[in-house]
């Protein structure tokens, strides 16, 4: 039978069931699938990774900078990254840092990458190095589980601390199985104080899920991505290899009483009815099958199968953020009677330069429509 015409608006690939949008972010990340060895060690230069984690280092945290120089780089560049991770066990070979170290390492990245352009986004340091978790982790030595309400209060706090001082376009990058939590977050905030921005959470393995491929469907990967496994052994071994002992990795399999097919794994690979953290019960909790904290064969870890996955989400940040600023440039946002139920009149004040003439503090700002806390 001659081979089926590509639908119009897809991008084919050397995968017969991989293809990528005709878009923007499409043709990037069939740029990165594309790419030469030699140009994705390009790329990772050009983001310099990489390098010790900044979070101590002056000018890199919007708390380690100087407050004239947050204000100076605010008028040009009113983006803010949020990096969220987590405590928990990732095995005896890696930190239980790790989630809050490579989310960390992707959003240095990209701010050192727009530094070169003269205005790099801002960052606030991780608001959750704890984090909260799914069920399935209680009760493992390493893992400190916050409760979920705390999870989704501390993150409404940040971003309402954030507006108020001017970042009024947040990206919440999430590095942890914790995305509902945030998600909430980003709802109810807008539910409780209605405020013009951009303000969203992603899951950045899933927004770059197609690199995180097994290696029979075209990927680096020899397995499928897990936890504390080849994917984020291989992740910890390119960011920070000084905290890796691969001397104590180890290889195990979850138990799971189901067929395969129903829930998916951990980045979406297969687009199956459920994610993973839509049920629980259909496999065994963690410190009863995998007690090792490690899901998967970390054995096979290696810092080059990390490379382009690294290289896809630095890349598409990176889009994301100048597309933001071409629609809504450094002091502009979305059109307020458009995204709230608020008058343009009403927010002039709120909108203002902090501490500038007839500013107000979004403290003060009257609640409207289910505007109430818990």
């Amino acid at each position: 039978m001659p081979d089926k015409p590509i639908p119009q608006g897809l991008l084919p690939t050397s995968e017969p069931d991989l293809f990528f949008e005709d878009n923007p972010v499409g043709r990037l990340k069939k740029s990165v699938w594309e790419a030469s060895d030699a140009e994705i060690d390009a790329i990772l230069e050009d983001y310099g990774i990489p390098s010790p984690v900044e979070w101590a280092k002056p000018g890199s945290y919007i708390q380690t900078t100087t407050r004239w120089q947050v204000e100076a780089n605010r008028k040009k560049n009113d983006i803010v990254f949020i990096p969220v991770g987590c405590t928990e066990l990732h095995g005896q070979h890696l930190p239980s840092a790790a989630d809050t170290l490579y989310v960390s390492a992707i959003c240095e990245g990209v701010r050192r990458f727009t530094a070169k352009r003269g205005a790099p986004v801002n960052l606030a340091l991780p608001p959750l190095n704890y984090g909260g978790h799914p069920y399935h982790h209680m009760g493992m030595p390493g893992t400190v589980i916050v409760r979920e309400h705390v999870v989704r209060e501390m993150m409404i706090d940040v971003m309402l601390g954030l507006w108020n001082d001017g970042f009024r376009k947040q990206l919440i990058v999430n590095n942890h199985g914790q995305l509902w939590m945030l998600e909430s977050a980003v709802q109810e905030f807008q539910k409780r104080y209605q405020l013009p921005g951009i303000f969203r959470v992603i899951d950045w393995h899933r927004g770059v899920r197609e690199f995180f491929r097994s290696d029979d469907r075209g990927g680096t990967m020899g397995t499928n991505f897990v936890h504390a496994d080849e994917s984020e052994t291989s992740l910890s071994l390119l960011l920070h290899p000084e905290m890796v002992d691969m001397d104590y990795a180890v290889d195990t399999e979850g138990i799971s009483y189901l067929p395969e097919g129903h829930f998916d794994k951990s980045v979406d690979p297969f687009g199956r009815p459920s994610r993973w953290s839509e049920g629980e019960g259909h496999f065994a909790i963690e410190i009863a099958a995998t007690p090792e904290g490690v899901v998967g064969k970390a054995k096979s870890g290696a810092a080059q199968k990390a490379k382009r996955p690294m290289a896809a989400i630095l890349k598409y940040l990176t889009l994301w953020h100048d597309d933001v600023l071409e629609a809504f440039p450094a002091g502009e946002v979305p059109p307020v009677e458009k995204v709230t139920l608020r008058t343009e009149k009403d927010m002039e004040p709120y909108l203002r330069e902090p501490l500038s003439e007839g500013w107000k503090t979004v403290y003060g700002i009257p609640r409207i429509g289910q505007g109430t806390e818990v």
